[in-house]
Formats: C-alpha cells, sequence, structure tokens
C-alpha cells in the first residue's frame, strides 16, 4: 500500500496533527502550521459530489501543493458508493492518505446523514468504510465522535474493533458525542477505552489547547498522537510548543510580541499572494484575535485591520504598531 511504511513512521514519532477545518485548513494555513510543527495536516472537508461534479471549489480543496507531501484529504459524504468513488478520485491527487469525516456535528451535514450521521447506523459506517477501503491504495483514517448522542449511548469502543476489521489504518475521536458539538468538555477516557481495543493507532481530538494538554492526552489514553482543532486557528504555535514538550521536556515560552506582528504580515501576504485582494485579507481576518493577543494596543489595533480589505494599508499599520514596540534606538539624553 502506497504511504503505509512512511505513515506508520510518523505515528510512532507521536504526531501532532492539524485538523481538517473548513475555510480554515487550506494551503496556506497547512504551510504556516507545518512551518511551527505540526507534523501531518489535513484538508478542509470535501464534499463528495461536489467533487464528482466537477465543483471548482472542491477541486481547490484537493489541490496539494509540492510541500502537502504530509497532507491527507478529508472526504464527507452520506452515499457509501459516492464515497468510494470520491476516494479514488481523491488519491489522484496523491494525499499522504484519505481521512473519512464521520464527525462533523453541523446539522446540515449530519443532518442529511454524512458526518457525524453515520453514527446513528455504526453497521452502516463499517461497511461504507470498508467500500472505501477496497477502492484505494492508499492509507485511508476515519475521524469521528464517541457516539451521536445522548451520553448514554456511546458505541465507539466497538465501533472502533470494528472500523480496524474493515481496514482502517488509524481512528480519530474526538472526545465529545455529535449532539454536544463543541459544548461541554471532551472526555479523553473515551479515546482510552477504544485504544485498548485495537491495535491500529488511535488519534485523541477534542479540548487539546496547550502544550500540556497534548502531553496529559497522550499519557492518560495511550494513544499515539494528537490533533488539534480550533485553538490552532488563534494559536498556531502550539504545534512548536507540544513539539518541544513531547520530544524534549521543554517549555517553550509563548510568542514575542513581535512574532504575533510577524505572522499577522507573513499570513496576510501569503493569502493575497493566494486568493488576491480583498479576498485574501479578509480570509485572514479570523485568526487576527489571536495572533494578536496580549500585544499593547491590540483591541485597537485588531479594530483598525478588521475594516481593511487593502493589503498594504493592513501591511503599514502592522508597521506602526511594530515601531510602538521597539525600544528607543536612540540613547537617553
Amino acid at each position: 500500500m502506497k504511504n503505509e511504511a512512511l505513515f506508520h513512521e510518523l505515528i510512532r514519532k507521536k504526531p501532532v496533527i492539524l485538523a481538517p477545518l473548513e475555510d480554515v485548513s487550506d494551503a496556506v494555513f497547512r504551510r504556516l502550521c507545518r512551518k511551527y510543527g505540526a507534523t501531518i495536516t489535513v484538508t478542509e472537508f470535501v464534499n463528495v459530489e461536489g467533487l464528482l461534479r466537477g465543483c471548482r471549489n472542491a477541486k481547490r480543496k484537493i489541490a496539494l501543493a509540492p510541500d502537502d507531501a504530509l497532507t491527507a484529504i478529508q472526504i464527507y459524504g452520506s452515499d457509501p458508493t459516492r464515497l468510494a468513488e470520491a476516494a479514488r478520485f481523491a488519491e489522484s491527487a496523491e494525499p499522504f492518505y484519505l481521512d473519512i469525516n464521520c464527525g462533523c456535528w453541523v446539522p446540515k451535514i449530519a443532518g442529511r446523514g454524512a458526518g457525524a450521521g453515520w453514527l446513528r447506523d455504526p453497521l452502516a459506517m463499517v461497511a461504507m468504510a470498508k467500500m472505501v477501503v477496497q477502492n484505494v491504495s492508499v492509507p485511508v483514517t476515519v475521524k469521528t465522535r464517541i457516539g451521536y448522542g445522548p451520553e448514554s449511548d456511546m458505541p465507539i469502543v466497538d465501533l472502533a474493533r470494528r472500523l480496524e476489521d474493515a481496514g482502517i489504518q488509524a481512528l480519530t475521536i474526538h472526545c465529545r458525542t455529535a449532539q454536544m458539538g463543541h459544548s461541554g468538555m471532551a472526555d479523553w477516557t473515551w479515546a482510552q477505552r477504544a485504544k485498548e481495543v485495537v491495535k491500529i493507532p488511535v488519534i485523541v481530538n477534542g479540548d487539546v489547547k496547550t502544550a500540556d494538554d497534548a502531553k496529559r492526552a497522550m499519557d492518560l489514553t495511550g494513544c499515539e498522537g494528537v490533533m488539534v482543532g480550533r485553538r490552532a486557528i488563534e494559536h498556531p504555535w502550539i504545534f512548536r510548543e507540544a513539539r518541544a514538550l513531547l520530544d524534549h521536556g521543554e517549555a517553550r515560552p509563548l510568542p514575542t510580541h513581535f512574532e504575533r506582528i510577524d505572522l499577522c504580515r507573513e499570513h496576510l501576504i501569503a493569502n493575497v499572494e493566494a486568493r488576491g485582494e480583498p479576498y485574501g485579507v479578509r480570509v485572514t481576518r479570523r485568526h487576527l484575535a489571536g495572533y494578536l493577543r496580549g500585544l499593547p494596543g491590540a483591541a485597537i489595533l485588531r479594530q483598525r485591520l478588521l475594516v481593511e480589505d487593502g493589503l498594504s494599508t493592513c501591511l503599514t499599520i502592522l508597521a506602526e504598531a511594530d515601531a510602538r514596540l521597539r525600544p528607543s534606538l536612540h540613547p537617553c539624553s
């Protein structure tokens, strides 16, 4: 199987993985997260119907740059035959592996039987995964939740066994039910229970917000790696912080004020190069509050940036902020 040896080699290195994030984990953001230490990255959600119809947005999502060698493509849909067909199509983009989205709780996706909707019928989910595995030659993984809900019904342990038998190479578990969405606390012990009954790697996901969280989650569950989602949007430095702690037992300092400004600048420029103005500027805005957190005058700076559509104006605002923070180059009189 293509990429299988490298896949398992990286899994042994305690990967810290960038989660699939709709409208976020595009090529530009994946590159930034790899720069800061993400071991593996995953694309945005790719709708199988859009992909098979030749939808421009779906095709954009699976287009992998040369530095995307360790990027997985995540697909979602409600029809197993179409998922298998789309998996074959996505394989032509040469992803590191393919991931099946069985965890998205958003009603417009789960309500139609895709994403976490598969958890309503675990046997059908397993049959679907087996069909996808049999139709491609790269590793296939599944990202799911511990159950659809209510909390009294948690199929994840038995489901993990069945998915392993279906041939998936790894399982990522977001440790909430679909009905919880992002509310409440993720219960990592469910990943631990699933890990105890399978031989395939298990990746723990949910509420991994700091390097300490990453280490505690792995220590508690025995899982091979962690996946970081929402925290990366505002703080991609979490990858280097987690790597330092996992690899060397070292606590990395938080990014400096100047690193924060530099990342705003870098992300804005890269997004404009990829998408043009004004869209490239606008899609960067969701990150700026987190990037600028802790800077003196951050609230005013953020307000100024959020109303500007031009790259040059944004860069000027950032340069002014940088200059204000620099110590005077003139000796005291």
